[in-house]
């Protein structure tokens, strides 16, 4: 990797992977750097009780290098993914285009509409070749769901996704790491074309510091296995390593490093956790299939009234199934109560210690097939309040938001929606354990704090991803979003990243 790069790449989700892609066709020389590990398809874990492989850094151990980053925060829970591929690793492959009225918020600058990012959002569709779950395909558990809207008045449609149906076995592991190849996750797409078009990926390095220099930017970082510290500069930088990693970077070179002091005051401001919101129906009716399909086939439009929700149901494979029905109607956890508000932060040591002890596959074994098979879970997407914020202690991120009372209609609209849809069923409906024992929601898709803005006052990014007072600095991932969506928000991120990728790749380094 020695040698002079005209463009740095942090991260390779979603933005890294787009950015590198756009700049290396653009002749650029392009080094993108990853935290996590590369995952082959047959490598992605199954066993539980193999944390090291499951979770990233559990709890700081070097050797800990899993797919899953599982963070407990002040006001929330997140789970993000850890390798070359990023989110795309781990997400359900739902691609949904959202309604104008998300831009025509006052969150968004005037100048970012649906009309214009509809020409980036078919440079994805393109990409990714996305279609939807075939019509043709019998799959009960989208059958019932379709039957289960229809029965409480609710528009549903199966959106599209980025799957290689050919190669789909339909055993309901697109969250858990495709091993089949059939996910067109961007290590398989972008990224491989940013590699053949000569850029290099550099993973299992982490990236700690921004410092600017003469004509650019130094990146300090450190090599996750050796703990060695190394920099690489270039004229051109694009800031991609999530919402959580790009605004811990920025923080930490504003509030520790001082290297970037003219970043906007609105940084780390504005998170919103997409008002994800998780539950489950038990006694179903029907036999419900729920291994059998993609992780999610259909969703329900809830876009009538505000505040605007979607929201889908999502299964597993058979193992995680009979998991889940052997934790009962309640979830689990009961005996956490009293100490409630004690354990919360603590569950980042405790969930990993609690994989490992096989304590879950005991629960899976005695669970009861047949609970499993009349079981769903639902998972809401909604419009929150985006008044998150995010700050350092320490070197650590925090995240500290009132969630629950200020975004309570938010709540008491999507858990009436889903005891609509259980009584459709047929069942029984509660909400996931975070909620019902600590009240925080548990989001894997944040968004925000280095919102698209007009000037520095409003946010942290130009409305083409640049950062204000430090040109030839870019970011390209959720950190930009200005606001909750309500809808899978992977779409939106993709399209912001092209247009990005498109003004970083015509500058001049």
């Amino acid at each position: 990797m020695d040698g002079s790069w005209d463009a740095l790449v942090v991260g390779s989700g979603f933005g890294g992977s787009i950015a590198a892609c756009r700049l290396a066709q653009s002749g650029k020389r392009v080094l993108v750097l990853e935290r996590g590990r590369r995952w082959e398809p047959t490598e992605f874990p199954r066993d539980i009780t193999d944390v090291d492989r499951v979770f990233w850094r559990y709890p700081k151990r070097r050797r800990s290098l899993g797919l899953y980053d599982v963070r407990f925060f002040s006001g929330l829970g997140a789970v993000v993914a850890s390798g070359v591929g990023g989110g795309s690793l781990i997400y359900a492959n739902i691609h949904i285009r959202p309604d104008p009225l998300i831009f025509a918020s006052a969150s968004w600058p005037t100048s970012i509409t649906r009309a214009t990012l509809d020409p980036y959002f078919d440079r994805v569709a393109a990409m990714l070749e996305l279609a939807p779950l075939p019509a043709d395909q019998p799959i009960a558990k989208r059958d019932l769901f379709r039957a289960a809207a229809a029965a409480i008045g609710r528009e549903v449609f199966d959106p599209e996704q980025a799957v290689d149906w050919a190669s789909c076995r339909y055993v309901a592991e697109c969250e858990f790491g495709c091993r089949f190849g059939a996910k067109r996750s961007v290590d398989r797409t972008y990224l491989a074309v940013a590699e053949s078009r000569g850029a290099t990926i550099a993973p299992l390095t982490e990236v700690d510091g921004i410092v600017p220099v003469a004509g650019g930017y130094r990146l300090l970082c450190r090599e996750v296995q050796s703990g060695r510290s190394t920099e690489f500069v270039a004229p051109l930088v694009v800031l991609a390593a999530g919402t959580l990693g790009t605004n811990q970077i920025l923080l930490r070179s504003r509030d520790r490093l001082g290297s970037l002091p003219r970043l906007s005051p609105r940084l780390g401001h504005g998170y919103s956790g997409n008002g994800d919101f998780l539950g489950a129906i038990f006694g179903a009716r029907a036999d419900l299939q729920p291994s059998h399909g993609s992780d999610v086939t259909s969703v329900i439009r809830f876009f009538d009234a505000a505040p605007e929700f979607t929201l889908a149901a999502p299964t597993f494979n058979h193992d995680t199934m009979l998991f889940l029905a052997g934790l009962g109607q309640g979830g689990g956890g009961n005996w956490l109560r009293p100490a409630a508000p004690l354990l919360w932060r603590g569950l980042h040591f405790l969930v990993p210690l609690i994989c490992r002890s096989g304590l879950l596959g005991r629960v899976r074994d005695h669970a009861d097939p047949n609970a499993a098979e009349h079981m769903t879970n639902l998972f809401a997407i909604g419009r929150d309040n985006a008044n998150g914020v995010m700050r350092l202690d320490g070197d650590d991120l925090d995240i500290v938001w009132n969630y629950a009372a200020e975004n309570a209609a938010l709540v008491e609209r999507m858990e009436r929606g889903m005891q609509e849809i259980a009584a459709a069923y047929g069942g029984t409906f509660a909400p996931l354990f975070s909620w019902r024992l600590f009240k925080r929601i548990l989001s894997v898709h944040s968004l925000g704090g280095c919102h698209l803005s007009d000037t520095p006052d409003g946010g942290v990014v130009s409305t083409h991803g640049e950062v204000h007072s430090y040109p030839g600095l870019f970011i390209a991932d959720g950190s930009v979003v200005p606001s909750s969506i309500g809808f899978h928000p992977c779409m939106t991120i993709a399209a912001l990243a092209e247009r990005t990728a498109e003004k970083a790749a015509g500058r001049t380094t």
